[in-house]
């Protein structure tokens, strides 16, 4: 884990938790720090049972224990959802700052995980239709869809709609990412498409926002009966039309309806409908910008791990901690990846915790009265992580960063490859 500091240090880490818990002088931004570590290494359970408690795992975190479940509770609860979301626009920010956000393209899904809380809860059916339906926690990403890397999220109870937090996701985008209007595009799915998330996003944000229309039979007979004079066709079994279109219920269209018709012959035309906010070239929307939109589904196969794949209550302040906790702990990977490179850069949250945050032999030591010395043996591509970490307070100064670690009491932290 010693690997992963000073990447927290670049991040700015310890201001973004001094700041959520309000008290930087005690224990809880130490706390707050064990929560983002355990994300990284994907842990889960409870902390005093686990093989944790006798690695040093602590000291990484400037802490002579490892908290307990009840520590970690009452850190959790002692925190808003307004807190969470404050945490989430600063370290927003921080990242639009440092370009891990184009901010061109943004795609919003959400991410319903499985929940084992008590409460009454809607339930879902997973992959396995063969199983049976379980309760699930309603989660929603907004991720910047040419990064892969996510801006912010909300979560909820089964009571909200994908419309209403769509809304508020928006809302917090847009205050992290501060958008020119109309030039940044939200790509959706179907269970977007709402007169009511059309208005607000036209209205009320900076935003243009791009959904498909449900692919209903009334929808296809309608489409259907366009004159073929008003496709364009682009390629071989491939054309495309616009025009202004107005939702029912809808207070602020007409809107553009982007219409793509495949098939060669016209016994064989299948039609798809979209409707964005902005009007714009619809090859370019349908063919080249739309598709990045599942970047979201391969963001949650790979991270969910951090600490999204699951739920064990349905307090909205504790989720949102501890979930706004996982995506600090994201960030700093994230930098990891890039500062790294390959293989890891391509490698999921759980391979990355396995190979390089807890599969590395070694020792700490404190030399010179000032310097955490952290020495690995027998490194996997030593000779690449040495070039990223030895002599490390030269390099961050170098990097305007001040070497000093705030959680671990002012020492640096220099490392060593044998």
């Amino acid at each position: 884990m010693w690997l992963l500091t000073p990447e927290l240090l670049r991040l700015g880490a310890w201001d973004l938790v001094c700041g959520w818990v309000a008290r930087p002088q005690g224990v809880e931004p130490r706390l707050a720090l064990q929560l983002i570590q355990e994300s990284v290494l994907c842990v889960a359970g409870l902390r005093q049972r686990q093989c944790l408690a006798q690695r040093g795992f602590e000291l990484v975190n400037g802490l002579p224990f490892l908290a307990s479940d009840v520590a970690m509770h009452e850190l959790l609860a002692g925190r808003t959802v307004a807190d969470s979301q404050r945490l989430q626009v600063a370290l927003g920010k921080l990242r639009h700052a440092s370009g891990h956000f184009h901010a061109r393209l943004l795609a919003v899904d959400p991410h319903r995980v499985r929940s084992s809380s008590k409460r009454q809860m809607r339930r879902r059916f997973g992959s396995d239709k063969a199983m049976r339906a379980t309760k699930t926690a309603q989660t929603f990403f907004v991720l910047d869809a040419e990064t892969h890397e996510p801006v912010c999220f909300t979560t909820g109870t089964a009571a909200r709609t994908a419309t209403i937090a769509a809304q508020e996701r928006l809302e917090l985008a847009a205050t992290i990412l501060d958008p020119e209007p109309g030039q940044a595009l939200v790509l959706a799915d179907c269970e977007h498409f709402t007169s009511e998330l059309l208005d607000h996003v036209k209205d009320r944000t900076g935003f243009a926002l791009l959904v498909p229309m449900p692919n209903q039979r009334a929808t296809q007979a309608k489409l259907r009966t366009l004159p073929a004079e008003s496709f364009t066709p682009r390629w071989a079994g491939y054309a495309t039309a616009k025009r202004p279109y107005t939702p029912a219920l809808s207070e602020s269209g007409p809107f553009t309806q982007y219409i793509q018709r495949e098939g060669e012959r016209p016994e064989d035309y299948h039609y798809k409908a979209f409707l964005s906010t902005r009007d714009g070239d619809e090859v370019e929307a349908l063919a080249g910008e739309f598709p990045k939109r599942w970047h979201v589904e391969e963001f949650f196969k790979n991270n969910e791990a951090l600490g999204w794949d699951r739920a064990g209550t349905c307090n909205l302040h504790i989720r949102y901690g501890q979930m706004t906790m996982a995506l600090v702990a994201e960030a700093a990977l994230a930098q990891f990846r890039q500062r790294i490179g390959a293989p890891e850069r391509d490698w999921d949250a759980k391979h990355l915790a396995k190979g390089d945050f807890g599969g590395l032999e070694g020792d700490v030591r404190v030399v010179d009265g000032q310097t955490i010395q952290v020495t690995y043996y027998n490194a996997p591509e030593a000779e690449r992580l040495r070039r990223h970490y030895e002599d490390l307070p030269a390099q961050l100064k170098s990097e305007q960063v001040d070497p000093r670690i705030p959680w671990l009491y002012g020492f640096q932290l220099d490392f060593r490859f044998r």
